[in-house]
């Protein structure tokens, strides 16, 4: 057994695929109106994206009956310049910095439709 991919809930998959795209690089697998993939060079796990009408974007961090994430992910960055530079390339891309941030060495930020994804660095004095 081995894990293939992540999936995240979309109102608009194709949309939410091009936001982690363009922020990752990698080229599109699966592109169906409902259903999207990106895949790795290197065939590690992937992400997809999957149709969800219903979508409502989680909250950060989550308050007593608010919608709370069920997950997040994390992307390591080398060095402080580098961890600076992947928020400014993920806010150019669509992305907002989250206004919670809980640690000096992690950025928290939110994709086009709300979902907490972080950028971190074990370099940061």
């Amino acid at each position: 057994m081995k894990l293939t991919s992540t999936v995240l809930d979309a109102p608009e998959p194709r949309v939410l695929a091009g936001f982690y795209r363009e922020l990752l690089g990698w080229p599109i697998g699966a592109d169906e109106p409902e259903w999207v993939t990106l895949r790795p060079a290197d065939g590690g796990a992937g992400l997809s994206f999957q149709l969800e009408p219903r979508y409502v974007p989680p909250v950060w961090p989550a308050g007593s009956g608010e919608q709370q994430m069920q997950l997040h992910l994390d992307f390591e960055v080398e060095g402080r310049a580098a961890l600076e530079a992947a928020v400014a390339k993920a806010v150019a891309a669509g992305a907002r910095v989250a206004g919670f941030q809980p640690q000096r060495d992690v950025r928290v930020l939110l994709d086009p439709v709300g979902h907490p994804f972080c950028f971190w660095t074990r370099d940061v004095p």
